[in-house]
């Protein structure tokens, strides 16, 4: 059973990461994934990035609207450095393999795993028994997303280990029930000095696209104006930065504010106090400010333009399908050789 089948030692170091096309892409996206990304490229992994429109329909979407967030989500991915050529750069639905391998991890998770999901729990609420079958049983597609390609290594944000971890179970029984090591364990890939951006609200909440407050948050497509506006009025407390991290300790609005510097800066926490230790807001705001135009304006300019070039979006996501799928299905073919499924 187990001829013709990759060892554990054998897998190409390879990382798969993913983000919903449901709009509004923020700051918060961009430095807890988006520049993870681009930072992972590179001579030591292959990197497979993926707008996951499949898991997008796990909650209604406007068939229009979905078409343009995925565009506008593979626009920001572009804009933001992630090279079309280095990397391979796909919407999921294009690879149906990924939806293949779903069927099958469907009947090698168990329900048990599932109901353990804290993110069903949040996004259903109590209405449970009215979500769709797909938000219940989205992590085992999410976890054929990793294993179409035997990722080796995944970016991910805290509200995301616990899929991580499925995808781990997953693999694993699948390798003990048929006596194989064929799917890679995956490991995480968690780092950054803003993993989890917070709004400019209230730095207590996650910065979110839902916020009925646009204040709250950066967008990817706000210009510079609009930024360093969002920047200046961002909420803070009346005394000075310390000098070093512990001192940001109850202090969430600042240590928010400080995160976003060092993540943009790419600096340690440490090296930006050190740096602008005992400074008021007033005097480090527009540091900030400054910075984020310099990084992110840039972006926000380049996703708009090809936004305005659909036929070149959809050329490459095109592209990205025939490359991944290059990968996927001779993994997927073997998936079936091993459960058991006639080939002809």
């Amino acid at each position: 059973m187990s001829d013709g089948v990759q060892t554990q030692a054998a897998f190409t170091p390879r990382v798969f990461s993913g983000i919903q096309p449901s709009g509004g892409l923020t700051l918060g996206n961009y430095l807890g994934a988006i520049k993870r990304f681009v930072d992972m490229q590179g001579d030591a992994f292959e990197t497979i990035y993926c707008m996951v429109d499949l898991h997008a329909i796990t909650v209604w979407q406007d068939p229009a609207a979905l078409r343009h967030n995925t565009r506008e989500l593979c626009a920001g991915f572009i804009a933001s450095g992630i090279d079309p050529e280095q990397s391979v750069l796909i919407n999921q639905s294009q690879v149906p393999e990924h939806a293949q391998l779903g069927w099958i991890f469907n009947c090698v998770a168990r329900m048990g795993w599932m109901k353990r999901m804290t993110q069903f729990k949040d996004k259903a609420g109590k209405n449970a028994e009215n979500a769709s079958l797909g938000l219940f049983g989205y992590p085992a597609l999410m976890a054929a997303d990793i294993l179409i390609y035997h990722a080796t290594h995944v970016p991910v944000g805290d509200d995301q280990k616990q899929h991580l971890e499925l995808t781990r179970d997953i693999a694993t029984k699948f390798n003990h029930d048929f006596g194989v090591d064929f799917f890679p364990i995956t490991e995480p890939v968690i780092e950054g000095a803003a993993t989890r951006v917070m709004s400019l609200r209230d730095g207590s909440k996650k910065m979110s696209k839902s916020d009925p407050s646009d204040a709250s948050r950066i967008n990817m497509t706000d210009d510079g104006d609009a930024i360093a506006k969002k920047i200046r009025k961002a909420k803070t407390d009346p005394d000075a930065l310390p000098s070093e991290a512990k001192g940001l300790e109850d202090r969430p609005e600042a240590r928010n504010l400080v995160n976003i510097y060092a993540a943009l800066a790419d600096m340690s926490v440490d090296d930006v106090l050190r740096d602008v230790g005992g400074k008021q807001f007033g005097e480090f705001k527009p540091m900030l400010s400054e910075l984020a135009v310099e990084k992110l304006a840039p972006i926000s300019g380049e996703m708009a333009r090809l936004m305005n070039e659909p036929a070149e979006i959809d050329r490459i996501l095109a592209r990205g399908a025939e490359r991944a799928r290059a990968i996927a299905e001779p993994i997927l073919q073997q998936t079936y050789e091993i459960v058991g499924m006639v080939r002809s």
